[in-house]
């Protein structure tokens, strides 16, 4: 096997920790690629397993990434969400439906809270399962200190994450429902699917209208969405997708895709809302030709 094929052969690998990483569709593929031509310069005598040598390069170059893209996101307009992508992994065998649940905009939004080095453990440990020995050698950190590191990070993450999350039937059904009831101006049926502590978080990066600040309460975000429903979307096209794992909206007006929606569930009921109109981050999902029609 050639360099390129081995590299080729770790590729979705190495995109989905960086996807993982750094929440951006475009920055994991140019972290990729910048793997890609170190690669390249490495003499392939010196590796024993390309797997761990590839992995060690993503998770340097993504930790250095967000540490210096740290004031940038914190300078950010608004609530900063992960970019959306349209998946198919419903269909996939049983073994990857575990490593959705890691792919949810609900879960990009959480690892959030965690430093780049408490993330990139989290990750290599908790998701794609790397023994310490291993994540030592990537992160630069010793055995004792990554179990410390991803202990601080699971401490961090245990109040966010949601103890019994909703399965794949019970979040489309959902979703339907609340696609229904948004539409319809059907407040009863909508206060129904929400949470009474639902959040309400939307990401328009300063380029267009969004709420600046997360909305809380059901009745509160309920009217929201029926007043954005009523002024802006009454003639866009409404469209259930796979977004990032799980069942989504995808709103479209003149050929444009507008927003696409992402719920976390909880207990049977709608516990966050995540909506991102960020132009930068729909393009991805703009180049899908069902979606532009």
């Amino acid at each position: 096997m050639n360099s390129l094929d081995e590299f080729n052969q770790y590729r979705p690998l190495l995109f989905a920790i960086a996807y993982r990483m750094l929440g951006t569709v475009t920055d994991a593929e140019d972290m990729v690629q910048e793997t890609f031509l170190r690669w390249q310069r490495t003499e392939s005598e010196t590796v024993k397993s390309a797997k761990t040598y590839l992995t060690t390069i993503m998770t340097r170059l993504c930790i250095d990434y967000l540490r210096s893209a740290r004031v940038q996101r914190e300078q950010y307009i608004g609530t900063w969400l992960p970019e959306p992508m349209l998946t198919q992994i419903s269909s996939a065998p049983a073994d990857l439906l575990e490593l959705a649940d890691s792919l949810s905009i609900a879960f990009l939004t959480v690892l959030e809270r965690l430093s780049p080095l408490e993330r990139a453990v989290f990750l290599l440990r908790d998701v794609f399962e790397y023994d310490y020995d291993e994540i030592s050698q990537m992160v630069g950190k010793s055995p004792t200190n990554c179990r410390q590191i991803l202990r601080r990070a699971k401490q961090h993450l245990t109040a966010e994450r949601p103890r019994f999350p909703a399965s794949p039937q019970q979040q489309e059904q959902i979703t339907a429902q609340f696609l229904e009831a948004s539409t319809q101006g059907n407040l009863p049926d909508l206060l129904l699917l929400l949470a009474q502590d639902v959040t309400y978080c939307s990401d328009g990066g300063g380029q267009v209208l969004a709420a600046l600040k997360p909305l809380h309460g059901n009745r509160k975000v309920a009217r929201f969405l029926w007043a954005i429903h009523q002024k802006w979307l009454r003639h866009a096209t409404l469209r259930l997708a796979e977004i990032n794992g799980q069942p989504g909206i995808i709103y479209v007006m003149d050929g444009t895709v507008y927003s696409a929606i992402a719920f976390e569930l909880v207990d049977g009921r709608i516990q966050s809302i995540y909506n991102v109109r960020n132009p930068d981050k729909l393009k991805q999902i703009c180049k899908e030709p069902s979606l532009a029609q």
